[in-house]
């Protein structure tokens, strides 16, 4: 059965409150019941400091970032000076692949938004020497571990991070606490952002992988600001068989909790 966990500050003497808490925090988890794969997702509320987790108890289970990594990797360029701008061009290897749009010039945002890791191996390749290892140093990413290669260490390599450390650093990154310049923190969050309504802002990467152990592995992290509440997602999935719609599940899944705990408008959670 799904785990759920709630570590914000309780108010005595609210039992309709703690009651309508409870079945949220069981709506939430119940998200994962159809979903076919192992995984978790842990939301946390920033104003109201609480947590929900589906299959908490593999919140600081850490994997390999996938694609996630990108939000990352984007923040290296810039700080390095590799790239000016999110309109800066990175050149196309001339290697063709299956992904036909990505077999060009891309600029930074294009890279990011498309996914594109060849455009994104080539930016990491012109970071100086020991900056990449100086910066996951710097801002504390997962474990630091740059093995494997310098261009696929977050692909199949030694970098592994967990949901609750995903929070944790994209936390800092909306609260501009990352050690890197004002420009460089507003152009990702520019690039994260992915659905602007006028009732809120979903920010958010998603990552995709496989290795031999433990299989697929499929993220999808970010935030929602809506009004003055924000809410951090992250959610990863894990499958040695990974069915068709494996991708697809990581987004239903997360906007199935996010919806039923109020952060995304939806759908409210059915009754119990």
């Amino acid at each position: 059965m799904p785990h759920t966990v709630n570590r914000g500050r309780r108010k005595a003497g609210r039992p309709k409150d703690e009651s309508k808490r409870a079945a949220i925090l069981r709506s939430a988890g119940d998200c994962f019941l159809n979903a076919g794969v192992a995984g978790t997702i842990l939301l946390h509320d920033l104003q109201r400091n609480t947590w929900v987790g589906g299959h908490a108890e593999r919140a600081d289970r850490a994997l390999l970032p996938a694609s996630t990594f990108k939000v990352f990797s984007s923040m290296a360029l810039l700080e390095a000076g590799v790239l000016a701008t999110k309109h800066s061009v990175i050149p196309w290897d001339s290697v063709t692949r299956d992904r036909a749009e990505t077999n060009r010039d891309l600029t930074l945002q294009e890279a990011f938004r498309l996914s594109s890791l060849a455009h994104f191996q080539v930016g990491v390749r012109r970071l100086p020497p020991g900056f990449m290892r100086r910066f996951l140093d710097d801002v504390g990413y997962g474990n630091r571990d740059l093995s494997g290669g310098d261009d696929r260490f977050w692909i199949d390599g030694g970098l592994r991070i967990s949901p609750r450390q995903q929070v944790g650093f994209l936390k800092r990154l909306f609260r501009n606490a990352l050690p890197v310049s004002p420009r460089t923190t507003q152009v990702v969050k520019e690039m994260m952002a992915i659905e602007e309504p006028p009732a809120y802002v979903l920010r958010a990467k998603t990552g995709l992988t496989t290795v031999p152990d433990p299989g697929s592995i499929g993220w999808w992290v970010g935030w929602v600001e809506r009004g003055a509440r924000v809410t951090f997602f992250a959610t990863v999935l894990e499958s040695v068989t990974p069915p068709a719609d494996f991708a697809a599940k990581r987004l239903a899944v997360t906007r199935c909790a996010l919806e039923r705990t109020g952060a995304l408008p939806g759908p409210p959670a059915p009754p119990r």
